[in-house]
C-alpha cells in the first residue's frame, strides 16, 4: 500500500506592509510607556520642590509665593500669603499721606522739621488716604500702584515692594552710601498680615526657634511665650512693615553692625539716614525710648510717611482690631500699642 504522504505547511514570508505594522505598534508602545513615565516623575519632582518666589499675579490673584520659612535670621521668608483671608472692613481715611512722587524725586528742605529730622517735599494734590486695612496689613503691595518692586540689584531677593518715595529716597541713600564705600542691602521691606502671621505662628508654635534658640512651645505662660517673641518680632497687625515705609538692611544680628564692615555700614547710617529721610526707631532702651523691642541697628523707617501712619496708629486702632493669629488675646495684657508699636525712638515721630 503506498503510504499518503502528509503535505509539510509552507511558512508564510512576512511582507513589508507585516514589517511596518509591527514597528508601528512597538513605537506606540515606548512612546505610551516614555510618557506615563515622566508624567510621574514630574508629579514627585512637583510633590517635593520648594515653593516658589513671588511672581506677578494674573487677574485675579491676590496669592504671593516666596521662598520657604527659615531660621530666625531670615524671618522676612514666607511660603505663600493669602491676602484675602482675616481682611477687616475699612472705615474712612483717617490721615492723609503725602503723594509718592511719580515725576520726581523727594529732597530735603533747607529747614529740618519736628526734632532736627528734614522734612521732605511733596505735592500737596492727589493725596491718599490712611485706612485702618493699610495700617494692619491688610494689603497687597503687587495690586496697589502707590507700591514698587525692590529690584535685585538693591536686595537679597526678589519679591519685595515698597511705597514708592520710601523707595526714591532709598535709591539716593544707596548711592551716597555706595560712593562712601558702604554697601546697603535691602532684606525685608513690607509684610502684609498674612506673611507676619506666618513668621508669629511658627515662633509662637515652636516652628522657627527664638534668639537663643529658646523654642516657645516650652513657655507654657501665653502672656511669657509672647513677651518673649516680642522681643525681635511684631504681633500681625502691629508691624510697621504692614506700612511698606521700612526696611531691613545687610544682617538681621546686632553683632554683626559691632565690627568690621558691619560696624562701618552702621556708622554711616546714624550719621547720614537722616539727610535722606530715614531714622532707626529701635533704638537702645534709654531716654528716647523706655521699653518695647530689642535694639535693631538693623531696621530704618522713611520718616516722611511712616510718622504719619504712626499717629494714624494710635488715633484709630483698639485691641478689638489685633486679632486673627494664635496668641492675639495676649496683646491687651502685654498693650502692645503703648509698650511696642508706640514706644519708638523719639527721633522717629
Amino acid at each position: 500500500m503506498h503510504t499518503r504522504r502528509k503535505k509539510r505547511r509552507r511558512k508564510e514570508k512576512l511582507t513589508w506592509k507585516d514589517v511596518i505594522l509591527i514597528v508601528l505598534v512597538i513605537i506606540l508602545a515606548l512612546l505610551l510607556i516614555f510618557s506615563r513615565g515622566f508624567r510621574a516623575a514630574r508629579r514627585v519632582s512637583l510633590d517635593h520642590a520648594p515653593a516658589a518666589q513671588a511672581s506677578e499675579p494674573s487677574s485675579g490673584q491676590t496669592a504671593i509665593q516666596a521662598k520657604a520659612v527659615q531660621p530666625y535670621t531670615e524671618p522676612d521668608e514666607v511660603a505663600q500669603i493669602d491676602l484675602q483671608a482675616n481682611r477687616f472692613e475699612s472705615p474712612s481715611g483717617v490721615a492723609e499721606v503725602p503723594p509718592d512722587d511719580r515725576n520726581g524725586k523727594h529732597t530735603p528742605r533747607s529747614d529740618p522739621g519736628p526734632n532736627g529730622n528734614p522734612e521732605m517735599e511733596s505735592n500737596d494734590t492727589d493725596k491718599i488716604k490712611i485706612t485702618r486695612d493699610m495700617l494692619l496689613g491688610m494689603i497687597d503691595p503687587t495690586l496697589d500702584e502707590d507700591f514698587v518692586p525692590v529690584s535685585l540689584k538693591y536686595a537679597r531677593r526678589e519679591g519685595m515692594y515698597l511705597r514708592r518715595a520710601a523707595m526714591d529716597a532709598f535709591l539716593e541713600m544707596h548711592a551716597a552710601a555706595e560712593k562712601d564705600g558702604v554697601q546697603l542691602t535691602i532684606l525685608s521691606a513690607t509684610r502684609p498680615f498674612q506673611h507676619q502671621k506666618r513668621i508669629w505662628e511658627n515662633k509662637w508654635n515652636g516652628v522657627s526657634l527664638l534668639q537663643g534658640d529658646i523654642i516657645a512651645t516650652d513657655i507654657e505662660d501665653p502672656v511669657e511665650r509672647s513677651r518673649e517673641i516680642l522681643r525681635f518680632s511684631a504681633m500681625p497687625g502691629t508691624s510697621r512693615h504692614h506700612w511698606g515705609t521700612d526696611i531691613d538692611l545687610n544682617s538681621l544680628q546686632n553683632s554683626y553692625f559691632e565690627h568690621g564692615q558691619g560696624k562701618k555700614v552702621y556708622q554711616w547710617l546714624v550719621e547720614n539716614a537722616a539727610g535722606f529721610g530715614f531714622c532707626q526707631p529701635y533704638t537702645k532702651h534709654g531716654n528716647r525710648r523706655s521699653g518695647g523691642y530689642e535694639e535693631e541697628k538693623w531696621h530704618w523707617s522713611y520718616l516722611p510717611l511712616a510718622e504719619l501712619f504712626y499717629h494714624a496708629f494710635a488715633e484709630t486702632i483698639t485691641y478689638d482690631d489685633i486679632r486673627g493669629f494664635d496668641g492675639y488675646e495676649t496683646a491687651r495684657e502685654m498693650q502692645v500699642i503703648e509698650n511696642y508699636v508706640l514706644d519708638i525712638n523719639t527721633d522717629c515721630f
